[in-house]
């Protein structure tokens, strides 16, 4: 009952695994390179140790450093266009080209916050007929921004579907509209076209 297997039977299953066909090594496998020799395994278990914090508190402290990092190198990109590092809302060809149109026009809504101050102020004076121009004012400014918007929605949406025909354009357009809000030298990223250019 206990007793161990005979060298007949060893040797009859050590001939069966042999008899059956080796698969073949699959060569993306991550055993396709030499064993390190144990002093490199040992040093690279060494830096790991070394490398890693001691406790949560420098845990966190590392996190928070690569967290600066990252934004810092995001700002940077802001700043110059480098489409590697910008933030995913902002990548892209699609949105490149929305940017560069938006950039390369005037916009009646990138006037609306120096207007908007001046409305306020205007208000603010304890005239009747000063305050019903600044009430006009506020309207002509408000049907300008919607017309203008208009006109960059369609301009934008006949140049993105012959320029980009079998790219996804969801959200393109709002974006674009977006950054017409801004002013331009406020706008992130920044310009890469000259008003006039075509993009």
């Amino acid at each position: 009952m206990f007793r161990s297997r005979s060298k007949d039977e060893q040797a009859a299953t050590a001939k069966v695994t042999a008899d059956q066909p080796q698969q073949p090594r699959d060569p993306q496998a991550p055993k396709g390179r030499p064993t390190p020799k144990r002093s490199q395994a040992q040093n690279q278990r060494r830096t790991r140790a070394q490398s890693a914090p001691a406790n949560r508190k420098e845990a966190v402290k590392a996190q928070r450093e690569a967290r600066r990092a990252d934004m810092a190198r995001q700002r940077e990109a802001l700043a110059k266009g480098d489409e590697r590092y910008l933030p995913v809302r902002d990548k892209g060809p699609v949105r490149r080209f929305a940017r560069d149109y938006v950039d390369s026009r005037w916009c009646v809504a990138e006037f609306f916050l120096p207007v908007a101050v001046i409305i306020l102020v205007l208000t603010m004076v304890r005239v009747p007929q000063i305050q019903s121009i600044a009430l006009i004012l506020w309207l002509v400014v408000i049907l300008l921004i919607v017309l203008d918007s208009i006109a960059v929605w369609i301009g934008l949406t006949k140049r993105l579907k012959a320029k980009f025909p079998n790219e996804n354009l969801k959200g393109v357009k709002p974006y674009a509209l977006m950054r017409t809000l801004q002013m331009r030298r406020l706008r992130l990223p920044k310009p890469q076209v000259k008003r006039g250019e075509r993009p």
